[in-house]
């Protein structure tokens, strides 16, 4: 791969602070979930075509591979719904644009914040697909998917600083 040099950074550049959250549990993962939810999509946010689905990495991974990959998680982990193929969800297709993926995390989101909302007791298992017997509690969905999330996220500044220069969060 050849070696790239990206340009200097843009002075709006910004690094977010850690959030301040509500003083329970729930709220406290909640509003960490939600700020590197929020990292992810802001990264892949304006990116022009093609660069938004253009591998930026041997392995293959795009932005908005990556928006696409984690609106799947979302469903999966707070909705139970399962994709039929992990591997498709890594690949926007080219009908796909990045407006529709973005809207698609952003709508995942607020269905799986709905979820987490109703959640009295973060000990009670997460929702599951049906054939999956066992459901881990509410409270390992959550620091798993801020995890999982933040993984990507750090993914996508890299990703992104190789399009654009672009850093920060």
């Amino acid at each position: 791969m050849p070696r790239h040099r990206p340009q200097e950074a843009p002075a709006s550049a910004r690094d977010e602070k850690p959030p301040r959250t509500g003083a329970d549990e729930k709220a406290t993962l909640l509003g960490f979930l939600d700020y590197v939810r929020g990292a992810v999509a802001d990264k892949a946010a304006g990116v022009p075509e093609p660069q938004v689905r253009t591998a930026g990495v041997p392995s293959g991974t795009s932005l908005l591979g990556l928006v696409k990959h984690l609106a799947a998680v979302e469903r999966f982990a707070f909705l139970g719904e399962e994709p039929d193929d992990w591997s498709r969800t890594w690949r926007p297709v080219p009908e796909e644009t990045a407006d529709g993926v973005l809207a698609d995390y952003r709508e995942a989101i607020g269905r799986a914040n709905q979820v987490i909302e109703t959640c009295t007791d973060l000990t009670r298992p997460a929702p599951r697909p049906p054939h999956r017997r066992h459901a881990p509690s509410m409270r390992w969905v959550l620091v798993h998917m801020i995890e999982e999330t933040a993984r990507h996220a750090g993914h996508a500044d890299i990703l992104r600083e190789r399009i654009d220069g672009s850093s920060g969060r």
